[in-house]
């Protein structure tokens, strides 16, 4: 029987903006500007397409934008530090002047998330866990900044249990978290569906979220048109709304805290439904 849970709620302090955790289900808005990401490359390469498109998710509903200039899909092509820059950082300059959200940089290299805090970011989000460049954990420590931690690896060999494992990358995330000053309360956690794991691996790992619960940090979910949902329900990329509405639903009963999706209205629509049964957040008008 599903119960209504009773979630920790605490304070995310970024930078100049403070976001509720445990309240409802906050909604991040995926703003890619690369030529190649999976599921809208080239879409928003421009300043003022990017500029245009957050404007948008704001509008629905979006609590954090994400800006990502190197696609983290399996088989793209790394993405010099320099040019990841000169991506990024112009439309996060134009993103402070005309939306009033926090900003994420979605990056694994310190220099990209240092120019980004620079211009102005408010949160790290390192699909590497800040695992892969030895300096970035020192950089979000300095500007005081959450940072989420994703969980990755370069192949889908697992030697022992999935979640054992997942469990111990995150317990070496959070030690060099740590290590290099980043407060407890800034560290957010992410499973890293269609990461190193193989679409069996991914179903096993949506049904088990909720184990990463133990180590006590906030979970975000992405989820969003992945091959997981492509593959399940055979779908082109454009046509897993659906899918994608499904698998948040299930981390949102688990614990999710956050989602990260590409279609804002339509999720926001969904969570505030979840939401409602399993957080008691329905008001009667």
């Amino acid at each position: 029987m599903l119960t209504q849970k009773s979630y920790n709620k605490r304070t995310l302090e970024c930078r100049e903006f403070d976001l509720e955790i445990g309240s409802r289900t906050l909604i991040m808005g995926i703003l890619n500007v690369t030529p190649d990401s999976f599921s809208d490359g080239g879409n928003f390469n421009s300043v003022g397409q990017a500029l245009n498109h957050a404007i948008l998710m704001v509008k629905e509903g979006a609590d954090i934008i994400d800006v990502g200039g190197e696609s983290t899909r399996p088989g793209s092509d790394e993405v010099e530090s320099k040019e990841e820059i000169k991506r990024v950082v112009p439309v996060i300059h134009e993103l402070k002047r005309f939306i009033n959200k926090p900003i994420s940089i979605d990056t694994y290299k310190a220099s990209v998330a240092e120019a980004a805090l620079e211009a102005g970011a408010n949160v790290v989000n390192d699909v590497w866990g800040l695992q892969r460049d030895p300096e970035i954990a020192s950089v979000v420590a300095k500007y005081n900044v959450p940072v989420i931690v994703m969980h990755n690896k370069y192949n889908t060999e697992y030697d022992s249990d999935i979640m054992d494992t997942m469990i111990e990358f995150f317990k070496k995330s959070i030690a060099i978290a740590h290590e290099a000053g980043i407060k407890n309360e800034m560290i957010i956690l992410d499973p890293g569906i269609g990461f190193g794991k193989t679409v069996d691996q991914n179903l096993e790992v949506m049904r088990r979220l909720d184990e990463l619960q133990v180590l006590g940090y906030p979970l975000l979910l992405g989820i969003s048109r992945k091959s997981i949902i492509g593959n399940t329900i055979d779908a082109p990329t454009h046509d897993r709304l659906e899918g994608t509405i499904a698998l948040n639903a299930i981390g949102i009963q688990m614990g999710v805290e956050i989602i990260r999706v590409h279609d804002i209205k339509e999720n926001v629509k969904a969570a505030k439904m979840i939401d409602a049964v399993v957080r008691g957040t329905y008001e009667k008008r």
